[in-house]
């Protein structure tokens, strides 16, 4: 049977990073404490430039959520996003700073060594349906919007801000119908 848990996001705290340019609130990780294999967090950033930390020992997607940024790196070279563009960096592509045209939130899911995970950020406009094959659930947040979660006859109501995990029957599909905007993280089962 598939499994709909809603995490509480009044559980979530976000707590300033080194220098206070920015708010950090890690939703998730992989067990493993610090030898997590993947990390979903959120961030928080002013209309100010933000420097991004380097880490030689993973890779991120990254994606805009409120405001379109411009990320910065070493070499001079700068990356326009858009709102729910995603960006691949790695430590060959590891950017140095990011600037908000205003404040924004951002969503990163960062992977070390060979674990794979996808991160899609998109408007939901009546219904979409997500598969997941075995080993594989899925982290919704809904930005803004309301929609209803159906899996293997079991549903559940979502408001803005509500995040849901799903660990579906593998090969069933997970309907998510209504009007919206959501994040999306397709992930391993530890």
């Amino acid at each position: 049977m598939s499994l709909l848990q809603r995490l509480p996001s009044d559980a979530l705290h976000g707590a300033p990073c080194s220098d206070g340019s920015a708010v950090i609130t890690e939703i998730a990780r992989s067990h493993g404490g610090d030898d997590w294999r993947w990390r979903l967090s959120m961030i928080g950033l002013g209309p100010h430039d933000v420097a991004f930390p380097a880490h030689d020992d993973m890779r991120r997607q990254f994606v805009p959520l409120d405001a379109p940024v411009d990320v910065t790196f070493p070499d001079g070279r700068t990356q326009h996003l858009d709102r729910f563009a995603i960006a691949h960096f790695d430590h060959l592509n590891d950017p140095a700073s990011c600037l908000p045209a205003s404040p924004t939130r951002t969503f990163n899911l960062k992977l070390r060594g060979d674990t794979q995970g996808e991160l899609m950020a998109r408007p939901l406009n009546g219904a979409m349906v997500l598969l997941a094959p075995t080993g594989w659930r899925w982290f919704v947040l809904l930005l803004s919007g309301q929609a209803n979660v159906i899996a293997d006859h079991h549903s559940q109501a979502l408001s803005a801000n509500d995040m849901l995990w799903i660990d579906p029957i593998p090969g069933q599909p997970i309907r998510i119908e209504g009007g919206g905007e959501l994040v999306l993280a397709r992930l391993p089962v530890d």
